[in-house]
């Protein structure tokens, strides 16, 4: 029988700290009244999408309760929530979710802000003999949106907006990621690849982009499409050639964007390959 998070029907285990339960990998909640977060508090975006005056309100109302997964393979497809749920909102972490096909795999990284549904589609018969994986590269704190949250959230349907709205940006985020693993040359991906990134984590420096996020040659080789040795070299080639260096944070992005990736926006109308403005240390 599957582990189910709604009603008191999961598994109880004692929480890590104030105000979260564990995920386990194996895709079991364990949860306590207590255990409840304000989702517009901890996801400014979604309160601006509420009208000043109701926003307060909207704050107070939009409550759910919270996970947390460690870093390792989660196996999400054994999870999934009673009633009409909304989903997962990641409201800290970083994942990598993988496919593959016939030993040939795609990526897409995840993190803050992001809604997932990994039960979805899980009882479908498929049409292909596809493997998928989920794995947490960063610890991972959840807002579990199950049904009686989509039913306080339905007096605030611009939230529901907002959320349609980031789904649909996931998947322009994929084709571009298509177009990106399909250049012939691994240091060209690999360099429009962190500009990808940096487009939604980057930080903006006097002398560079920072891109805040601690991935290994691993997790860039399954977001490339490519073989680590590969993507290593790659780096090698990058950094000599003054684009691409590491540091103790992540990754330093040295001039501007790929003239490639730019002309990717026609792809994904809502991407915008300029990092946030915001100054870096």
């Amino acid at each position: 029988m599957r582990p189910d998070v709604g009603h008191g029907r999961a598994r109880i285990r004692q929480a890590r700290g104030p105000g979260s339960a564990r995920l386990s990998n194996v895709g079991v909640v364990s949860h306590r009244a207590s255990e409840v977060c304000r989702v517009l508090d901890e996801d400014p975006d979604l309160a601006g999408a509420v009208p000043a005056q109701r926003r307060s309100q909207a704050a107070r109302e939009c409550l759910a309760r919270t996970a947390t997964v460690p870093p390792g393979e989660w196996r999400a497809a054994r999870l999934s929530l009673a009633g009409e749920s909304i989903g997962l909102l990641v409201l800290r972490g970083l994942l990598i979710r993988r496919v593959g096909v016939d030993g040939r795999f795609g990526a897409e990284l995840l993190g803050a802000g992001d809604l997932l549904r990994p039960w979805q589609g899980e009882d479908e018969p498929p049409t292909l003999a596809l493997s998928t994986g989920w794995r947490v590269i960063e610890p991972m704190r959840l807002a579990v949106l199950d049904e009686q949250f989509g039913q306080r959230l339905g007096r605030y349907p611009q939230i529901s907006a907002r959320l349609v709205g980031r789904a649909l940006q996931r998947s322009r985020n994929l084709a571009v990621n298509m177009a990106i693993v399909h250049q012939a040359r691994v240091d060209v991906r690999v360099h429009m690849l962190l500009w990808h990134l940096a487009a939604r984590w980057g930080k903006v420096r006097s002398d560079c982009v920072s891109l805040p996020l601690r991935l290994t040659h691993n997790v860039l080789a399954d977001l490339a499409a490519a073989r680590r040795p590969t993507v290593t070299s790659a780096l090698s080639e990058l950094a000599k050639r003054g684009l691409v260096r590491s540091d103790e944070h992540g990754w330093l992005l040295a001039g501007g964007p790929p003239g490639e990736l730019l002309e990717l926006e026609a792809l994904s109308p809502g991407l915008t390959v300029k990092p946030s403005t915001v100054k870096g240390d």
